[in-house]
């Protein structure tokens, strides 16, 4: 069966299954299923994961009880899906019970670090923004190597996000409440190809 606007690929009960027998078998990816379609990442590269450490370090800083998670999320309103953020911040007790595919109510923002792949554009610009802010997640960081900036969206109506604001790296940049830290983007300079 093929995703229309309409009809999903598959229901999300269908892909967590497929998720769990893709990953015995191909090695090197993450898998996501975003508006009603299967998608791939690959793993994530050295530089990727040193942001993800040094974004997690300045919110402990900022606050003992917040924990940037590696955390699956169920996202969207309109269409069941799940998505694997390369960092959700949620205070440390936020998802103990819960299984692979959290529910993001307790979510106070994703994060996302663009790879160097072909379908960066399409899924970390496009098609998460829009999952995210259906899901009411109030803070989406972008961190994207390529472009060299780091967006931050913010008020989520449902829909879109009405709010975002680019910054190149080397430029500090506020991330609204309820996450409310500054961020000096400087070190992102020495994560980049």
């Amino acid at each position: 069966m093929t995703a229309t606007q309409d009809r999903p690929q598959m229901l999300p009960e269908e892909f967590e299954e497929y998720a769990r027998l893709a990953a015995r078998v191909a090695e090197g990816v993450r898998w996501e299923f975003i508006n009603g379609k299967i998608g791939v990442t690959p793993v994530p590269d050295g530089d990727h994961g040193r942001i993800i450490q040094w974004l997690a370090r300045i919110c402990m800083q900022a606050s003992p009880d917040l924990w940037l998670h590696d955390q699956g999320l169920k996202v969207e309103t309109y269409r069941n899906g799940h998505a694997r953020p390369d960092g959700t911040l949620a205070h440390s007790d936020a998802f103990v019970g819960q299984g692979e595919w959290a529910d993001a109510a307790d979510v106070l923002m994703v994060v996302e670090v663009t790879s160097y792949d072909s379908d960066t554009d399409r899924r970390d610009r496009v098609e998460k923004p829009r999952a995210y802010a259906e899901t009411g997640i109030p803070v989406y960081l972008l961190i994207d190597r390529e472009a060299g900036e780091v967006t931050v969206f913010s008020e989520p109506d449902g829909v879109r996000y009405e709010n975002a604001k680019t910054v190149p790296f080397g430029k500090s940049v506020a991330l609204p409440p309820p996450v409310g830290i500054v961020l000096d983007t400087e070190p992102l300079k020495g994560w980049v190809r």
